[in-house]
């Protein structure tokens, strides 16, 4: 593969666009970069492999001795990577949890400007919700006019029925709730607009690529792990995702209505869901390697539906998407997972896979397989760009370093926000608090974000944590300035962020705050293993190119915006934050 360095991008993009690339052959040239407002694309497919790392695509695309007998393993992201960009030091949100990373993908901003930082977070001035969610953020009171403080959060909690696929959605199909799953009565509340419930897509602070391809008289639609996820809809009611597709991913699987709603359906691997493994008492779909690949399927088909011109369940013709996608979870699952005496991840710091994650690789790759196939059938496959990236990655890949804390035996130390919580009573609020038994907790996995309470004295509680650094698995820790520097300044308005932690911890690497037996990684921090991922963006009239320099994964929104003849400075955060398009593929004015 040839190596793009920046002195080569223009000879490269004048190459791949003589060759009939991306746009219209009538289309004027600016810059010797030409313009696609008249181009051929016409649809993006956007797909979020969970987990994925920039390694874990080579070494599945070459193949990796110690797995799959040395011989690759994804012949299909291999055959796109042909035609395709691949960005090696491809870097994504920090935090690097699903849901900012999420939105990184489809704003193009960071978490400075959209405002998101965690599924489950902090907010200095919205308030509770009416009713206590299902995971247990607490009920509470809301005042007009008055800064409240509330943890928020967007995840299961907020479904009607969080054990059902459906979410609980009253008369919707088994496995399709979607927004109507979403029980308002748990959502947090706007002090400041009249203490009515915060949607989902109204928590972001600014658009996104399905709110600007909609109002452009695009066609959009998504299919992710929550209905909680409707949130790449962006600001305003919820209408910008013309088909959304949120199957609830913790939902219980030994539920027979979720049983059953799975059970005719095959795997892109040819293995039936008739049986789910329900041998451990697992619950829910990550519980199990081979049960999420059946979740993930149902996802996968909704694809192949859009593909057809249908919705995502099929039962309806409506048109192809101009922008659509989905997140897999089961790579995810392969990495982090321990199943009884079967540990997923890795064998090495070399990213040699187990098996177990193999097998997941492979079906991803499969599944990947089908949708080229189909748009191919469609003759959909010369106008659509493949976009494939991730959320985040997981850590540690090494297995050496894996250290839980507290660990299975609770004696490798303690987690930060548990120490301050018990050195400094009063310090963290109630709906964070570890030690509020039927509150929802802090908001730690490999990293720590922390938010105090009013009136506590931040350096103080960074004293302690400092005093107790190897207890808490310290690596780096950022308030004040240099949490200013990296995000903005916690506080309230008009001086501070209300969202903006008092207190980040990122721990030595291979730390995990938690005490299951069940896992191996995580993700959240700011480690290279979470942060580096797979970016590959594919189409035809392209030629095989790898890009060393670093980007980030918020570029593919501007980027996506322009492959369409859009403005990418339609993104708010493309204007707050000055975020480019990716380089080598330049193709905007």
């Amino acid at each position: 593969m040839e190596v793009v360095t920046s002195l080569s991008i223009n000879k490269v993009l004048l190459a791949a666009f003589a060759a009939g690339a991306l746009t219209a052959a009538a289309a004027p040239i600016q810059n010797g970069v030409e313009d696609l407002a008249s181009g051929k694309i016409k649809h993006v497919l956007l797909i979020s492999i969970d987990g994925m790392h920039a390694v874990d695509f080579i070494n599945c695309a070459r193949g990796i001795p110690g797995a799959n007998d040395g011989s690759p393993y994804c012949p299909n992201l291999a055959l796109l990577g042909a035609t395709g960009i691949s960005y090696r030091n491809a870097s994504t949100s920090k935090p690097s949890d699903s849901f900012p990373g999420l939105t990184a993908i489809v704003s193009g901003g960071s978490p400075r400007s959209f405002g998101v930082y965690y599924d489950v977070a902090y907010d200095r001035s919205l308030a509770p919700p009416q009713i206590t969610t299902g995971n247990g953020l607490a009920g509470g009171t809301c005042t007009v006019g008055v800064h409240n403080g509330t943890t928020t959060e967007y995840e299961e909690g907020i479904d009607l029925n969080q054990n059902l696929l459906n979410g609980g959605a009253p008369g919707a199909a088994p496995t399709d709730g979607g927004i109507a799953s979403i029980d308002p009565k748990k959502l947090i509340r706007d002090p400041f607009n009249n203490c009515n419930p915060v949607y989902p897509w109204n928590f972001l602070r600014t658009n996104t690529i399905f709110g600007v391809i909609h109002q452009k008289g695009g066609y959009t639609a998504w299919s992710d792990k929550h209905p909680a996820y409707a949130s790449v809809s962006g600001p305003g009611n919820g209408s910008n995702l013309d088909d959304f597709y949120g199957p609830e991913i913790n939902s219980d699987i030994t539920m027979a209505s979720n049983q059953a709603a799975v059970a005719g359906i095959k795997t892109p691997l040819g293995e039936s869901c008739a049986s789910l493994d329900l041998s451990k008492g697992v619950g829910a779909w990550t519980d199990s390697f081979f049960d999420i690949r059946c979740y993930d399927t149902l996802k996968v088909q909704a694809i192949l539906h859009e593909i057809a011109g249908k919705n995502h369940l099929g039962t309806a013709s409506t048109k192809v998407p101009t922008i659509f996608g989905m997140n897999f979870q089961a790579v995810s699952v392969g990495q982090k997972l321990i199943e009884g005496n079967v540990k997923g991840g890795y064998l090495d710091a070399e990213g040699t896979p187990s098996a177990a994650l193999v097998t997941e690789i492979e079906f991803v790759d499969k599944s990947i397989g089908r949708m080229v196939e189909h748009l191919q059938d469609r003759g959909l496959y010369d106008s659509t760009l493949i976009v494939i990236t991730a959320k985040h990655g997981q850590s540690p890949i090494d297995p050496n370093r894996f250290l839980p804390i507290p660990g299975h035996s609770g004696t490798n130390g303690t987690s930060p926000t548990t120490l301050i919580a018990t050195d400094l009573p009063g310090y963290i609020p109630d709906s964070e608090s570890p030690l509020n038994a039927n509150g929802i907790g802090p908001t730690e996995d490999d990293v720590s974000l922390i938010w105090l309470a009013p009136g506590s004295d931040t350096v103080k509680a960074v004293g302690l944590l400092e005093s107790h650094a190897s207890e808490v698995g310290l690596g780096q820790i950022y308030y004040g300035r240099s949490v200013q520097s990296m995000i903005d300044r916690p506080g309230l308005p008009p001086d501070g962020d209300p969202r903006t932690p008092d207190i980040i911890i990122t721990p030595n690497v291979g730390v995990i705050y938690t005490g299951s037996t069940k896992k191996q990684e995580e993700h959240g921090g700011f480690a290279h293993d979470d942060t580096n991922v797979m970016l590959l963006l594919s189409n035809p009239s392209l030629s095989a190119s790898t890009v060393t320099a670093e980007v980030q994964t918020a570029q593919v929104a501007p980027t996506i915006l322009t492959a369409l003849g859009l403005d990418p400075n339609s993104l708010e955060a493309v204007q707050k934050e000055g975020t480019s398009i990716l380089p080598a593929i330049q193709f905007g004015k």
